[in-house]
């Protein structure tokens, strides 16, 4: 865990939502000027589908190399990131821009011949249908005054005139197409474009640093955690420790030394059984019950006459997990209090069952109960059981522990986990 916190990750955009951004963009640009050019009944759309297809490959292309040179700002500050893009966007611009009129060109001249063939077609239509309006007219020579200033012209060579005529405009609006105007004009919407996906990079940036400062904040707090919890669980085992040292210590003295043997046996086997999970995970509630029993037959060395153990669990929560050793201030509590407090036998019984989806551990026995003299350095251990628990699950636990009929009772409740 430490290891990544000091590990140096800068945040960024993964290229893949920088690709589905940039096809997002010219994907909806390479709609909306089709939807255009259909909803304004425009000729040959399947060509300039066509064309427009090229534009919007190399223009994903350019926003991709825009994107290399951006990404060089990722970890500076806000307004260097913002001029970049401003700064940036303006050659990209222009060469979409020069793009877009190179690929266009030829089919502007197209265009261009093709209405105009289709204007002459239709100012000759009209010619032809004005010469049968007077009748008179139609009678007389080509070329003569037929009275009254009207004066009937030869037809080819106004069909000539007006040639000439409409050479003379086509050769201006070809000048005029090919002026810088229109590139000046396509590049300022393509600027805008390009302005447009560098404000959606950076908040797709700063969406990624603050996920960045949340993982951080979040990995601080599990290496908390775990201190935490190493802490209080290495205050079990000292204190597990200071208890059997003593009992052993009694059994030599006495020359008990058979039974002080199988002690130590017992607490090799206690030892080799705990100290071998981490002390920040979970373990099987079976294990925890078997870690139990291994304790109470050390006890029991000391109280062979008085301890009795029931232990009740059922197979379907065998499986189920809970934070290692977290019963054994609760055991430890019933023996100090309740079977070395009496000259009879005591029962400690510890069960677990199943709840709404929540975990149920109870810790019993029918002694005498906790006297009032005892109730500090009782609560310590209930104390270091609630801070794990709460440690480990937040609130969502219900530790409670009080004097019952015929003794004594302490009962957590914490959610039912199955898969570590």
């Amino acid at each position: 865990m430490i290891a990544s916190l000091s590990k140096d990750e800068r945040p960024s955009v993964p290229f893949r939502i920088v690709l589905y951004s940039v096809v997002g963009l010219w994907a909806t640009y390479y709609a909306l000027a089709y939807l255009r050019w259909e909803m304004l009944g425009m000729e040959f759309a399947g060509e300039m589908a066509r064309l427009r297809a090229i534009v919007v490959i190399v223009g994903a292309a350019v926003t991709l190399v825009l994107w290399t040179l951006l990404r060089l700002f990722d970890a500076r500050p806000l307004w260097m990131k913002v001029v970049a893009a401003l700064v940036l966007a303006l050659p990209a611009s222009l060469l979409l821009a020069q793009v877009n009129n190179y690929v266009f060109a030829d089919m502007n001249k197209f265009m261009e011949r093709y209405y105009y063939e289709q204007y002459l077609e239709q100012e000759a239509r009209s010619s032809r249908g004005s010469d049968g309006q007077d009748a008179g007219i139609a009678d007389q020579p080509e070329g003569r005054v037929i009275g009254r200033g009207v004066e009937v012209f030869d037809r080819d060579e106004l069909a000539e005139e007006e040639r000439e005529e409409r050479q003379d405009f086509r050769q201006i609006d070809i000048g005029t197409l090919s002026s810088i105007g229109p590139l000046v004009e396509v590049a300022f919407s393509r600027y805008f474009m390009m302005l447009a996906w560098c404000a959606l990079y950076l908040a797709l940036l700063t969406g990624e640093k603050a996920r960045a400062a949340e993982r951080r904040e979040q990995e601080f707090k599990n290496a908390a955690k775990a201190a935490e919890l190493r802490s209080l669980r290495y205050q079990v085992n000292p204190h597990f420790l200071f208890n059997t040292l003593n009992s052993l210590s009694a059994l030599v003295l006495t020359g008990k030394t058979e039974r002080a043997e199988q002690m130590i046996q017992t607490i090799s086997r206690f030892y080799r059984h705990s100290l071998v999970d981490d002390p920040t995970s979970d373990v099987l509630l079976e294990q925890e019950f078997d870690l139990q029993k291994l304790y109470l037959n050390i006890e029991a060395v000391r109280f062979p006459e008085r301890l009795r153990c029931v232990f009740e669990l059922p197979d379907a929560l065998a499986d189920a997990r809970v934070p290692g050793m977290i019963l054994q201030p609760l055991v430890e509590n019933s023996v100090k209090y309740a079977v070395s407090a009496v000259n009879r036998p005591v029962t400690i019984t510890i069960s677990a069952k199943e709840e709404f989806d929540r975990l149920v551990i109870t810790v019993s026995d029918d002694g005498p109960g906790a006297p009032e003299q005892a109730a500090q350095g009782f609560g310590i251990g209930l104390a270091n059981v609630r801070d794990r628990l709460e440690a480990r699950f937040g609130q969502d636990v219900v530790l409670s522990s009080a004097s019952v009929k015929g003794g004594y009772k302490s009962e957590m409740r914490i959610p039912l986990t199955r898969n570590g």
